[in-house]
């Protein structure tokens, strides 16, 4: 996580913290933003089609706190600043379910330790840093461990009873595992594959889908279907806790955890405590970079003082806990208008719609398209040119359109017509499976299949550019790769542009290929489902073409990040180039990885390699900035060939990261997580020393890894 994410904004994204929000110029402004923020609140809380996403919500709310704090005189009781919610019920609370402040980056969160340290008159003890769920906050009643009622946070003093619907939470149990009499208060949610299976129902059933996991979570809560929507729960707080489990927040959590409740302390994100403030800035940034990794959605990171006798001290204001804070992440759900709607034709002949989109900032990131999937799920979701339209992306995820908001349709959108016919070639479209292919496959797009087995990445045939491909192909001289080699001088030479010395050195330059290693021919191949990275990997596994032919779908799901799914794929696409694989090896193509890097189990061999643990699973490792003598893409094989596996984004999960001249924000990150670095001079050094099975300089240089 950046120490300022506010720094990246764009005119695409809203400001959100009211420290840097410009006031109305008049009351009446005021008025009417308090209005929409009312309305907005209310719809949220409901659970209905967001009226604004969280972005644009925050930045008005910050509009609004910005013009209170210039003109105090405008506030009102019914300001967002003075309520929790505008939705009420009939239970009421045992104590008010507050909101909590915000912060949006780190100096924000240091000022505000800073502020509790001086309220305390001390520094605070320990605190604690967990996932801020992305849900509807509700409070749950035990009687002697048997559950008794389920109240949502409502206005913040009443909420209303959604106890019929306990049986679709996850992690919320009808008996706790002791009889105890207690409060809990928690989320509900939606999990990712939750989120999917839900908007799938909702299809199936005849109705729109989810506009976002948050709004499905909350309006599932209250609904009453013929069908079931899957819901999960995770605790935050408790009331009536034994004193022996109450002492700080950490334990309470824990407690909960024995009862048999599911709680943040045993998610995938976890609950850290921390020492001081160094410490949770460092978590922060840990659980933000693992934030599309979680399989749930998370808006944020909440801090606590720990000790309860700390937060007795602090005490709240009128309206949020002073030993509490929100730190916000950018919001990973927007609202945009999807401009038009692209059909692209991949080099495989795989035919894709694609969203172009008005630009908008999603989760810190400028965003100008969105995936929609295949044809069969826009038709069913029936989102059209003109739509406002929600877009997700979580971490590193492609961007999404998960709905469109129906009540902002323009009254002559038009639904999509799917195309009749394959847009680059005009043939015909094999509609067999949810993703489209052209029927002629790879052959409707053969210069671009022929332009990405040349390029750098690949087989990196110097010389051979857009414009000699082009005439290659209309001369009929080529139709695939393996017709490259056979080409020779006086054919090239007699083309136009092309002398006798040009096409010499073009023959010498292909002929120089086939010396390449195993996984640049695959990589070259381009199959489906795979990459530069994984075509190493493969590579490395079997050893040879031969080997890759013959393995089972059984040997292939042995292969690292290959499951049953992609080993389909990879299967249906191998029989369909294995004529040109057979051209290619005629020709005296190379169909084999260099010994040094086949590996085909963790045998003692692999065990031994520098970036190989003891039970032969790979470091992690991100290689940022030049290496001295090497490409970028060869610094990703040589951490391969070290054993490694090569990562192009850093995670808590990196084992450590190089870094050289020109590193950019993964160097920034790897600081902030607290990450082992290694120079990029050291990590030339060490691939010398491996490949000249110099083991004492391999260790040494290992041994010199140190934290950002």
């Amino acid at each position: 996580m950046q120490d300022d994410l506010a720094a990246d904004a764009t005119a695409a994204a809203p400001i959100v913290d009211p420290a840097h929000a410009r006031p109305h110029t008049t009351r009446d402004e005021y008025r009417s933003a308090v209005e929409q923020a009312r309305a907005a609140a209310a719809a949220y809380y409901a659970g209905e089609q967001n009226l604004l996403d969280d972005a644009d919500y925050d930045a008005l709310y910050a509009r609004i706190v910005a013009s209170e704090r210039e003109h105090p005189q405008w506030r009102t009781g019914d300001s967002p600043t003075a309520v929790v919610g505008t939705v009420g019920g009939d239970v009421e609370h045992s104590s008010p379910m507050l909101s909590i402040g915000n912060v949006f980056n780190s100096e924000g969160l240091r000022d505000w330790a800073a502020k509790l340290d001086r309220t305390l008159d001390r520094p605070v003890t320990r605190y604690t840093v967990e996932p801020k769920i992305d849900g509807l906050a509700i409070a749950v009643r035990y009687t002697e461990g048997r559950l008794v009622q389920i109240a949502t946070r409502g206005n913040g003093y009443t909420g209303e009873d959604v106890t019929s619907q306990a049986r679709l939470i996850a992690g919320l149990p009808q008996r706790l595992s002791a009889p105890v009499t207690i409060e809990i208060r928690g989320e509900v949610y939606m999990t990712d594959t939750d989120f999917a299976k839900g908007c799938d129902l909702r299809l199936a059933h005849g109705e729109p889908v989810f506009a976002n996991p948050r709004s499905a979570a909350a309006g599932s809560l209250r609904a009453q279907r013929v069908y079931d929507v899957p819901l999960s729960f995770m605790a935050y707080a408790a009331h009536g806790v034994p004193a022996e489990h109450a002492h700080s927040h950490s334990a309470v959590i824990e407690h909960l955890g024995t009862l048999g409740v599911a709680t943040t302390a045993q998610s995938s994100a976890g609950l850290a405590v921390c020492a001081d403030i160094d410490e949770v800035t460092a978590a922060v940034a840990a659980l933000g970079a693992r934030r599309g990794e979680l399989g749930f959605g998370i808006d944020g990171v909440v801090v606590k003082a720990d000790l309860t006798t700390d937060q007795d001290q602090a005490g709240y204001s009128t309206r949020a806990p002073r030993w509490g804070i929100a730190y916000k992440f950018p919001a990973d759900t927007r609202t945009t208008t999807l401009l038009r709607i692209d059909v692209q034709v991949g080099r495989t002949g795989v035919i894709t719609p694609v969203a172009v989109l008005e630009p908008v900032q999603v989760g810190g990131v400028v965003v100008t398209s969105a995936t929609l999937h295949n044809f069969t799920d826009l038709q069913r979701r029936d989102v059209r040119a003109g739509d406002t339209v929600y877009i997700r992306r979580a971490g590193d995820v492609i961007p999404e359109i998960t709905g469109a908001v129906p009540d902002a349709r323009p009254a002559d959108a038009e639904a999509f017509s799917p195309p009749e016919h394959c847009p680059r070639c005009g043939g015909d479209i094999d509609r067999s499976n949810l993703r489209w292919r052209c029927a002629r496959g790879r052959a409707c797009g053969e210069k671009a299949t022929l332009l990405y087995y040349t390029s750098r990445d690949a087989m990196d045939i110097e010389g051979l550019g857009d414009k000699i491909l082009d005439a290659l192909l209309a001369a009929g001289h080529i139709t695939d790769a393996a017709d490259l080699y056979a080409l020779d001088v006086p054919t090239l030479a007699a083309m136009d542009r092309l002398g006798t010395v040009s096409a010499t050195n073009l023959v010498n330059s292909i002929a120089a290929t086939k010396t390449r290693p195993l996984s640049r021919v695959l990589t070259g191949l381009g199959i489906r489902m795979t990459g530069r990275t994984l075509s190493r990997r493969i590579a490395r596994h079997f050893g040879t073409m031969d080997a890759i032919l013959a393995a089972t779908p059984a040997e292939w799901e042995q292969v690292d990040g290959i499951g049953s799914e992609r080993a389909t794929v990879i299967l249906a696409e191998l029989a369909e180039v294995a004529p040109l694989i057979a051209k290619l090896a005629a020709h005296g193509v190379n169909m084999t990885e260099p010994t040094g890097a086949v590996s085909t189990a963790a045998t003692s061999a692999e065990t031994s390699l520098p970036l190989r643990r003891p039970d032969g699973s790979p470091m992690t490792v991100v290689v940022t900035g030049s290496v001295p003598g090497l490409t970028r893409n060869q610094g990703n094989e040589a951490v391969e060939e070290l054993g490694g596996k090569s990562s192009g984004s850093v995670s808590s999960k990196t084992d450590f990261v190089v870094v050289g001249d020109g590193a950019g924000s993964k160097a920034t990150k790897a600081a902030d997580l607290g990450l082992p670095i290694l120079n990029a001079d050291k990590f030339a050094q060490l691939l010398t020393a491996h490949r000249t099975g110099d083991h004492t300089t391999t260790t040494e240089i290992l041994t010199t890894l140190t934290p950002a």
